[in-house]
């Protein structure tokens, strides 16, 4: 297969598709790899070491897609990019098309083949792909929380772990995932007073197991959730329904009583946050602050550290990427029923229930779409 890899053109977005080391596997199995020129320059991989490699370099995306059958991107597919696809493209990408009905509307209309990693599972009913950006993504937000703490940002001129004699602030963590989990590391870390919720009382058990009374686990039901966001200076929201918008658990009635310069981090704004008030912000202009509550919800976090984050992403990705390019996505969504739901648009079809029900659009089953 003809693999095409395009440089991201998202704000401040640095990651690749793949670098020189899964193309050298890709080649090595007899696939075709084409780089876009430049595609990882922002974190130091050049065309030089892709060529190395064995990639073809291309002047352009309009080259790159044109000449390429499958598209393997980082962050979702912007106009221009969605306008040079075609209905003999396979596009595999984080896509979160739940809260983004422009391009849902563009992906159906090219008939592509779209493969979403943040819908792809494993054989628990894990998220494989999602996990190592989650992971990223939950540690830095305890970053951007404190960074949005201190007062030049509009927080409350806060230390996260305070000093003797004053108290550490406190950090509230909306879901116990992945996300969740690795925000909880590092606030903990950094000395917080810590407060986790989540409905999985197993998970919740397992935590206070792993940090006793160095944090609160609470059940999250609609009084725990209230009256923990309206004590908190940091909120951390971390609640993901696969494929389907996040739910809108900080309304704007509580955003009202919240403290002055307290700060919400909406990581699950690529799915529409969990806040009522939230919109997608960029790296270059993170934050934006409504009824005084400092809001940050960058929609692609991990590019902040991107050569850290597309080192981990194509170690989950690389496997995916050999499957669909050696036996073509029918027979790979035939044999990896978690690869399958990945599916996400298929030959002008939506095929992701969780899209459809958030979209009121129609939709059909994968497994059906593929007969």
């Amino acid at each position: 297969m003809i693999i095409g890899v395009p440089k991201e053109i998202k704000n401040h977005e640095y990651r690749v598709g793949l670098v020189p080391s899964s193309v050298k596997e890709l080649v090595k199995l007899g696939h075709t790899v084409n780089i876009e020129t430049n595609a990882g320059a922002g974190i130091d991989l050049t065309d030089t070491e892709f060529e190395a490699a064995g990639a073809n370099i291309l002047p352009s995306a309009s080259a790159l897609f044109s000449k390429s059958e499958m598209i393997v991107k980082v962050k979702e597919p912007l106009a221009p990019e969605r306008a040079l696809l075609t209905p003999e493209h396979v596009l595999f990408t984080y896509l979160h098309l739940a809260p983004d009905l422009p391009q849902t509307e563009d992906l159906i209309k090219s008939q592509a083949t779209c493969i979403a990693y943040e819908t792809v599972t494993d054989k628990n009913g894990g998220l494989p792909l999602l996990a190592p950006m989650s992971e990223v993504a939950g540690r830095m937000s305890i970053q951007a929380g404190a960074m949005a703490l201190e007062k030049s940002w509009g927080g409350r001129g806060l230390l996260l772990a305070g000093v003797p004699g004053v108290a550490p602030a406190n950090v509230v963590i909306i879901g116990a995932g992945k996300v969740g989990q690795n925000a909880l590391k590092i606030a903990v870390g950094m000395a917080a007073n810590v407060t986790i919720l989540d409905k999985n009382i197993s998970m919740l058990a397992s935590l206070d197991q792993a940090y006793g009374n160095t944090i609160t686990t609470l059940y999250s039901n609609a009084e725990n959730l209230e009256q923990s966001v309206l004590k908190a200076d940091l909120v951390i929201t971390a609640v993901l329904l696969p494929g389907a918008a996040a739910p809108k658990l900080i309304t704007r009635a509580m955003l009202k009583q919240m403290k002055a310069g307290s700060v919400i981090v909406d990581v699950a704004i690529d799915q529409g946050g969990c806040c009522e008030t939230s919109r997608p912000t960029s790296h270059e202009d993170p934050i934006f602050i409504i009824d005084d509550v400092v809001h940050y919800c960058v929609a692609n976090m991990p590019g902040a550290v991107a050569r850290t984050a597309t080192f981990a992403l194509n170690h989950a990705t690389l496997p995916y990427v050999i499957k669909l390019a050696s036996l073509g996505v029918k027979e790979a969504m035939a044999q990896d029923a978690g690869l399958l739901a990945g599916l996400n648009v298929f030959q002008g079809q939506l095929t992701n229930q969780g899209v459809a029900i958030s979209q009121n659009k129609p939709w059909i089953a994968p497994e059906l779409a593929l007969k």
